[in-house]
């Protein structure tokens, strides 16, 4: 059986917020930018969760529930920050470490028993340290496998340790609502609901094949997380699987040159942190998102891979324009880019002109990085 250490800091960007302006503790804060605006709650502290608040919320769902809160915009160059330096203190501890989130840190004390002596009394010690050093609350839950630490992380907040002794996995979960279980959303929720299944209990008093048959291989994975089953080893290198940016509409836009203006805007950016970490990108993702919230996403790969704007947004804008059918007012709009490769001087050797666009591409990230990015501005054609 394997130790899993599952930390999570505690309303992490409010935690940092509070450490940059002491004059926000114990009031409700939230972090998400104009309460009148368009955006969500990136996060919240506990004092606004009692109005009823959450993350993922829109704000001005939010402003309507809790006026009185103090809403901020946020110090995402802190927040990464104080990441580094929690984690760097996990360093001194874990032989293993896999960073889930910039708030969230699997730790893998297996075999460490006669070094540490008591796991609890080690959790307690290095929340006791990120709380003294960094002045940052963390909750902590001590499993065998990442699923069981997850959710363990997350029964005693803030400032608790939660250990699930071996063996006993599957009667702490049996009480829990189905939504407890990392990856079920609310879609997932109401159909288990619809099936009378409210309970983790539920879950396992059910056998594997009837989830198998009405959620296919989820159905499977869900049932083995339910009896306590989950992954037992880390990730230690998390490879970056995607760079995508998107913009919400300070209100709905009609006019389709500004949404294919905005979408090139977003193609650069994108393109810039491409060409930043010498990728390549085979697939291109746009996502659409209509003033009802329907949302739309179109996908399409390219052969060869490419870090060129004028290649990369040519291929966006095909695929917007036949998604966009709906003479619907659009909210928002996004770019991402997934199926990496490193770039090679020798795969264009003899085409003298797409060396020479490839070297004008990389002065103006050189322009960019040196002073900002919109010292210069490319033109769509």
């Amino acid at each position: 059986m394997r130790t899993i250490f599952h930390l999570d800091l505690d309303a992490f960007f409010v935690s940092v917020e509070r450490i940059l302006d002491p004059s926000l503790e114990g009031k409700p804060v939230i972090v998400g930018g104009d309460p009148h605006g368009r955006g969500v709650v990136a996060a919240c502290s506990y004092e606004a969760r009692r109005f009823g608040l959450h993350s993922a919320m829109p704000i001005r769902t939010a402003f309507k529930l809790c006026p009185q809160g103090i809403y901020l915009h946020g110090h995402f160059k802190e927040y990464s920050r104080y990441s580094r330096a929690v984690k760097n203190i996990l360093s001194g501890y874990a032989p293993v470490i896999e960073q889930a989130s910039v708030d969230e840190f699997y730790m893998d004390f297996t075999g460490c028993r006669r070094m540490y002596g008591s796991m609890f009394e080690l959790a307690s010690h290095l929340q006791k340290k990120i709380w003294v050093k960094l002045s940052l609350p963390c909750s902590i839950g001590i499993g065998g496998n990442k699923t069981v630490a997850k959710i363990g992380s997350d029964c005693m907040k803030p400032m608790g340790i939660t250990y699930i002794l071996p063996g006993m996995e599957k009667e702490f979960l049996a009480p829990m609502p189905v939504e407890t279980i990392p990856g079920v959303g609310k879609v997932t929720m109401r159909e288990l609901n619809s099936k009378g299944i409210y309970k983790i209990d539920d879950i396992t008093k059910l056998p594997s094949d009837y989830f198998a048959a009405a959620f296919g291989k989820y159905g499977i994975d869900l049932w083995l997380k339910a009896n306590g089953e989950g992954s037992e080893y880390l990730t230690v290198e998390r490879e970056q699987k995607s760079i995508s940016k998107e913009t919400t509409f300070g209100s709905d836009v009609v006019n389709k040159e500004i949404i294919y203006n905005t979408l090139f805007e977003l193609t650069g950016k994108v393109c810039h942190s491409l060409r930043e970490n010498n990728w390549q990108a085979a697939t291109i993702t746009i996502k659409l998102r209509y003033s009802d919230f329907q949302t739309i996403t179109r996908s399409k790969t390219i052969k060869p891979s490419s870090d060129d704007d004028k290649v990369i947004f040519e291929t966006a804008l095909n695929m917007l324009k036949k998604a966009q059918t709906r003479r619907v007012a659009v909210r928002l709009i996004g770019i991402g880019l997934t199926k990496f490769n490193e770039f090679s001087e020798q795969e264009v050797l003899f085409e003298d002109i797409e060396i020479k666009r490839k070297k004008l591409l990389r002065a103006v990230d050189w322009l960019r990085r040196k002073y900002n990015y919109s010292i210069i501005t490319m033109g769509a054609q």
